[in-house]
């Protein structure tokens, strides 16, 4: 899949927010303006003036409904979502497949403050990946006790956990310790 350096930096910024979430962390990773600041400067958004309460709340609203698109179950339950999002940024791009195309995009509007800057951004980035015929990256930490999400950017699509050092690792040490015991309690003694 070709990704443009532009989209791969714009879904490393998705990721990074839509693990910002309460019910990801247990806690609120940006509960203050302060943190969402923070959160711009790491990801070296440009453009953005002084935030407000109001980006705050624009953009924890946002987050959730960018979250969404990693739970759908068909690219155009997918494509819905990423419309409706890059819509209300104000914005007029639009995900389609018309005429025997498929799945591309119309036309893309500049950005504004926060919110509807990274909902054009990152909905766009999103866009990309549907219209690549590449939904499946979308993914969900396979680890039982995570709630994290990544995009698969390997080449074979196989990644499965969110952190190969600490979700996968933990689970193949698990997997590990079970076959032990197993044979030990197989072993005759």
């Amino acid at each position: 899949m070709l990704i443009t350096h532009d989209t791969e930096c714009a879904l490393s910024i998705l990721v990074d927010l839509l693990n910002t979430a309460p019910e990801v962390c247990g806690d609120e990773r940006l509960p203050d303006v302060a943190a969402l600041d923070a959160f711009v400067v790491r990801q070296e958004i440009s453009e953005i003036d002084s935030l407000t309460e109001d980006d705050l709340r624009q953009v924890q609203e946002l987050r959730s409904r960018l979250r969404e698109v990693f739970w759908t179950e068909s690219t155009e339950a997918a494509a819905e979502l990423v419309n409706a999002i890059v819509a209300a940024a104000g914005t007029t791009p639009r995900l389609v497949n018309h005429d025997h195309h498929d799945w591309h995009i119309h036309y893309f509007a500049p950005h504004v403050a926060i919110a509807p800057h990274l909902a054009a951004e990152l909905g766009m980035a999103l866009a990309f990946i549907l219209m690549a015929g590449e939904r499946e990256r979308l993914r969900r930490c396979e680890a039982p006790d995570c709630a994290r999400v990544f995009v698969d950017l390997s080449r074979n699509r196989s990644r499965r956990y969110c952190d190969s050092r600490t979700c996968g690792n933990r689970l193949h040490v698990a997997a590990y310790r079970a076959r032990q015991r197993s044979a030990e309690a197989v072993a005759p003694a």
